[in-house]
């Protein structure tokens, strides 16, 4: 059975959410604050945080960081929920290290879609969207190694969290395509597109950071305006001659 740690100080929400995961099947534990959430998280290692930003003590961002910075809870999904809406305070959820971002009031059907969502990314030893056997995994200078969420990049390996590593095997198998908000939102996130896609451009951004050699000029993720996204790399006999930033 799954466990999830709810850390969320409004009594009220912290139950119906609770309660509501009890039913769904999963084991649920509490705290209200930010302090023994994080001691909780270190403590039992749950299968997923459902983090809330405005918390006493410690502030939501503060823990989503500092639990990616302990080996301990670095690979743990974490959705945060809070009441902030903005564009700005979800880029700085994503920013912290948060995997989804889930903006309250909002639906209990809606809360359990991402919940499992996030869950199925770690129940297998391979990502959902790189364990076909048709998937490719090698072209030109980019190797996926799904068992480890990494890539070999120009000979480098780099160290990709879960959703990077998707993203980047869903942008791969249609190498050379522009792949549409929608279709990364249905695969990597796995819900349909909805009001806007900063998630996406969040990680954009943060894959472009690994393997850009300029992030503010990107080479080989593109965007494409208006569409969506366009992996575009160098042949086998190309990549030879480019590297990236060291």
């Amino acid at each position: 059975m799954p466990r999830i740690l709810v850390i969320d100080d409004d009594p009220a929400i912290s139950e119906l959410v609770a309660v509501n995961l009890e039913m769904a099947g999963f084991e649920v534990s509490q705290a209200n604050d930010g302090q023994k959430g994080q001691a909780l998280a270190f403590q039992m290692q749950p299968d997923l945080i459902m983090l809330d930003l405005m918390l006493p003590r410690v502030d939501g961002f503060t823990i989503c960081q500092r639990l990616r910075r302990d080996e301990r809870t670095a690979d743990i999904p974490i959705l945060m929920l809070t009441a902030l809406g903005q564009t700005q305070n979800k880029v700085e959820g994503f920013n912290a290290g948060a995997d989804d971002y889930l903006v309250k009031p909002f639906e209990i059907e809606e809360m359990l879609a991402r919940v499992r969502a996030l869950l199925r990314r770690i129940r297998t030893d391979l990502p959902p969207s790189a364990s076909r056997p048709n998937d490719i995994l090698t072209y030109g200078p980019l190797t996926m190694v799904p068992e480890r969420y990494e890539a070999i990049w120009f000979n480098k390996t780099v160290r990709l969290t879960h959703l990077e590593f998707e993203l980047l095997n869903c942008l791969l198998q249609r190498h050379g395509q522009t792949v549409s908000p929608s279709e990364i939102l249905r695969e990597v996130w796995g819900y349909p597109e909805d009001d806007d896609i900063e998630t996406i451009r969040v990680h954009v951004r943060h894959l472009r950071t690994k393997l850009e050699p300029d992030p503010r000029r990107p080479r080989y993720i593109k965007t494409v305006y208006g569409a969506g996204y366009c992996l575009e790399l160098p042949d086998a006999a190309d990549s030879t001659q480019n590297s990236v930033a060291g």
